[in-house]
């Protein structure tokens, strides 16, 4: 029996619709130019005090207005990374221009993915409980990780299924990804999928800088973020929200809708090694990136960038490394490979949706973001992470790969839509 994928399903599935709020801007656009300009969204924190931490640094959100699209009122029920991604949301749907009146609610589907959750409102409350204050009301609705697509869902009248994956770094590539297969197989005709994440606060800054995960360029943050580079020392804290609207090709063409890429495979695995280090040789990562490419249809060689998930760690960035060379082989040396992360930071359960964000754009602009912070290749990591420039060059397939602690991994093919 022939298995079915994205690729033989008889439903394609399309991205309608993006929008995203990241440390490089406030919108698509805004994040687009920064990116393309190799520019750090890394600081010094700004939302608390963190003089007394070994690690004062991150990729925060600057200057964001949740007023632009949530009422007063009802901010004070969310915590910041479900206002970041309402924010993303709206931005995605107005694009697509989807509505409950223009289609059928109950085909839409939200899956909205954090991999923390409400972490700085867990921080105040604790806080507040520690002075014998009162906790307020709405603290559980606030920090659940559910409650971001909760909130679209209410917010938009969108009835279809309506659920959260904490899946830590990979929650919003595997949001996407389980999207596509509710399209595919049916059971939706269209989705709001991505994630979001806001954990920059001292419970998050402090709990991975204890693991040693974070660089410790408190001088220079804007260096900080150096995948690939034989200097670095961890990855850069950042905070976002990335959202993506998918629905079968058949209700985009039928809705006359702008169609930016096509979402041809998923692959999601587990290397079933260790709690936080990837499997010996990125072996966990390769084959997630095969199992995606048989979704997909695809050979090695129809790649033509790939979207590391390039966290600027030391072993992390050496196993993925290894790990696609050992599913590109010679043809390795043709693809072009990049790491968002060196300029957005690392958004943890946000990052695989904002990630593809920019591989549905390196397909319609036809241009490549480049790996800033890369001085001083590292000997073990081998392949052409297009340093320091961005690159016009043909793009026809991507893959976008996201790994989280625990081993879980998911790889995302987007492809030129034709």
């Amino acid at each position: 029996m022939t298995k079915r994928t994205l690729a033989n399903s008889g439903r394609r599935v399309v991205i309608t619709g993006m929008g995203c709020v990241s440390p490089l801007g406030n919108t698509v656009d805004e994040t687009w130019k920064s990116l393309l300009a190799g520019k750090s969204g890394a600081a010094t924190i700004s939302s608390f005090d963190s003089s007394a931490l070994s690690v004062n640094f991150a990729c925060e959100v600057k200057n964001f207005d949740p007023e632009l699209y949530i009422p007063k009122k009802d901010q004070r029920r969310m915590d910041r990374f479900i206002l970041l991604g309402v924010s993303a949301a709206a931005q995605a749907l107005e694009q697509a221009k989807l509505t409950s009146d223009s289609v059928n609610p109950e085909r839409v589907a939200v899956l909205l993915a954090s991999g923390m959750g409400g972490l700085p409102g867990i921080e105040e409350q604790v806080k507040t409980i520690a002075s014998g204050g009162r906790m307020s009301p709405f603290f559980i609705p606030q920090v659940i990780p559910n409650m971001l697509a909760g909130q679209v869902s209410i917010r938009y009248g969108f009835q279809g299924l309506n659920y959260s994956i904490a899946s830590a770094c990979s929650s919003s590539a595997h949001a996407i990804g389980e999207a596509a297969r509710l399209i595919e197989r049916g059971d939706a005709d269209y989705a709001v999928a991505g994630g979001a994440e806001a954990a920059v606060c001292a419970t998050g800054i402090n709990g991975f800088a204890t693991m040693k995960a974070l660089s410790t360029r408190n001088d220079a943050p804007e260096k900080g973020s150096r995948p690939f580079d034989k200097d670095r020392d961890g990855f850069v804290m950042g905070e976002g929200a990335a959202v993506l609207v998918l629905e079968s090709l058949e209700s985009a063409q039928k809705r006359g809708a702008t169609i930016i890429a096509e979402l041809a495979g998923y692959g999601a695995n587990s290397d079933a090694y260790h709690m936080t280090s990837p499997s010996e040789g990125g072996e966990g990562g390769a084959r997630c990136v095969k199992l995606a490419l048989e979704d997909a249809g695809l050979r090695p060689e129809d790649v033509s960038v790939v979207n590391m998930h390039g966290t600027s760690t030391p072993a992390g960035d050496v196993a993925e490394s290894k790990g696609l060379l050992s599913v590109f082989g010679d043809y390795a040396s043709k693809i072009h490979c990049t790491s968002s992360k060196s300029m957005t930071g690392h958004l943890l359960g946000g990052a695989g949706a904002i990630e593809a964000v920019f591989s549905s754009l390196y397909l319609r602009d036809q241009i490549v973001s480049p790996t800033i912070n890369l001085e001083n290749q590292d000997e073990a990591c081998v392949l052409d992470y297009t340093a320091n420039k961005t690159l016009k060059t043909d793009v026809n397939v991507v893959v976008s790969n996201s790994f989280g602690f625990g081993g879980t991994n998911a790889t995302l093919i987007l492809k030129r839509f034709v």
